[in-house]
């Protein structure tokens, strides 16, 4: 499981014009891909991790400071474009097996007290953020 964490300054996605969700202020924007062999087990182990990283202003965590998530799934993040002059997605979850998984790392997320807002599995999204710093990391579980 792979997810690209950008730290925010507000954050949303729209499917079809309407917004899906949205933070306000400082938080996270989580891209989220999953591959295969990913279980429940990576998703809250994704989950405690996105939780307790500390990333934002002070090196505070989203669990110190009570920020927001917004959550999206993104299976591009497994694109392979060695070869080539078009990337490959084998190795991309498909939507079955993936958006069980992701809707897990929310659920996580949230049993941790965490305040996430998601887009819409498999739609065409835009996403559009603030990132802080700029700051973004890339994290596999």
């Amino acid at each position: 499981m792979r997810a690209v964490v950008q730290r925010v300054n507000g954050a949303s996605v729209a499917v079809d014009g309407r917004v899906t969700g949205e933070i306000v202020g400082e938080g996270l924007c989580v891209l989220v891909g999953v591959t295969h062999d990913d279980t429940p087990e990576r998703c809250a182990q994704l989950a405690r991790k996105l939780w307790s990283l500390r990333v934002l202003q002070d090196e505070k965590s989203c669990s110190d400071v009570g920020a927001p998530l917004l959550v999206i799934s993104q299976f591009t993040l497994y694109g392979d474009a060695r070869k080539g002059r078009r990337p490959t997605w084998n190795a991309a979850a498909p939507g079955p097996v993936a958006e069980p998984l992701v809707d897990e790392v929310v659920a996580q997320l949230r049993a941790l007290g965490a305040h996430v807002e998601t887009g819409r599995f498999g739609a065409d999204m835009k996403v559009s953020l603030t990132n802080d710093g700029p700051f973004t990391v890339l994290l596999e579980v």
